[in-house]
Formats: C-alpha cells, sequence, structure tokens
C-alpha cells in the first residue's frame, strides 16, 4: 500500500522534525543499491565521468564477447545457443543498469549495436538455420533487441540518427541475411533505413 492512499500517515511523516526525515530517508535509500548508484551519479559526478563509465562500459562488453569466442565450444549445439542467448541476456542487463544510472539515451544505443555487432560478427554460424528449439529462442530475442534498438534509434535527432545510421544498417542487412530474417519480418522491422 502507498503512502498516498494514507494521507494521516503521510501527513505525519511530513510532520516528523527535518532531523527524523533525514534518518529515515537515508535508511530507505540504504535499501536499493540501483538507486544509490544513481544518485551517486546525478549527485557526484561530471561530464567527465559520464565519459569515462561510457568507456569503461565499452571495454567491459567487447572484452565480455572476446572471451566468450575465445572459449566457447565450437560447433552449434542446444547448449551453445543457449550460451549465447544468456551472454547476450547478460550483456542487455549491463547496458540497462547504466541508461538507468545515467539517462544517457546516446551511449545506450551505442552499446546496443555493439552487442548486436559483436554477436553477428563472432557467432556467425549461430545465425544459420538449425531445427534446435535453442536457436528459436536465441533468435527471437535477437529479433527482439533489433527491434528496440531500431525503436531507440527512431527517437533520436537526425543528427545523432545519422552517426548510427550505418552501424544500424550492417546489423539490419546481417540480419536479414540469416536466419532471423523470419523473425524481424513478423516484427515489421525495416530491411533498410530511410
Amino acid at each position: 500500500m502507498s503512502v498516498h492512499q494514507q494521507p494521516e500517515l503521510k501527513a505525519a511523516i511530513l510532520a516528523l522534525s527535518d532531523k527524523e526525515k533525514d534518518k529515515l530517508l537515508i535508511r530507505l535509500i540504504n535499501k536499493d543499491k540501483l538507486l544509490i548508484k544513481r544518485l551517486h551519479f546525478q549527485l557526484l559526478e561530471d561530464d567527465i565521468d559520464l565519459q569515462q563509465r561510457i568507456d569503461d562500459l565499452r571495454e567491459q562488453l567487447k572484452s565480455i564477447f572476446a572471451h566468450a569466442f575465445k572459449t566457447s565450444a565450437s560447433g552449434v549445439s542446444a547448449a551453445n545457443f543457449a550460451a549465447l542467448n544468456k551472454l547476450i541476456r547478460h550483456a542487455n542487463g549491463i547496458v540497462n543498469e547504466h541508461e538507468k544510472i545515467t539517462k544517457d539515451k546516446v551511449s545506450e544505443l551505442e552499446f546496443r549495436l555493439l552487442i548486436l555487432r559483436e554477436s553477428i560478427n563472432q557467432f556467425s554460424s549461430f545465425f544459420e538455420r538449425s531445427h534446435l528449439h535453442q536457436s528459436h529462442k536465441l533468435h527471437q530475442y535477437l529479433a527482439a533487441r533489433i527491434k528496440f534498438a531500431y525503436g531507440k534509434w527512431t527517437k533520436l535527432h537526425e543528427d545523432l540518427q545519422f552517426d548510427f545510421r550505418d552501424q544500424l544498417q550492417y546489423i539490419l542487412s546481417s540480419a536479414y541475411n540469416s536466419s532471423l530474417a523470419s523473425y524481424l519480418t513478423q516484427h515489421d522491422i525495416p530491411k533498410g533505413i530511410k
């Protein structure tokens, strides 16, 4: 139940002394780790710190994919499809946290495209037709991620769209030339950018 649904409780909280409110506020903030990170970013960091975060995350994502490529088992199997799906979901989770903390839409799109590009480039054999159920799950997820990235791209200012146009077109072309084509068609994702 929300405090707004209990007007008496809300009035009592607002009537507390500033010192008591501060103590309650700190206790509540400590229960939400993402909120702590977001407040740290908003209150203590600047544009230089944001750029450092972006550079660090870019390297982290590239490292994750490079390591996965080196250590991945050869051959297309259900386990390998599941492992790649898990890897891509993990990478997207890292980007989700970055976006929730920084609210930076440009770097978010950059990282979404990086994940898709690395997946396509380093694991091209996973984009061929397969009868395995795990391949279907991976291809569905990737098509949804491409649609999500395309949607983010369309919401950017046209100057920023231009900066990402070639990367997005490469991903769309590569995906449409793979077994992802039918999944992309289901999501009404265009073959090219206008």
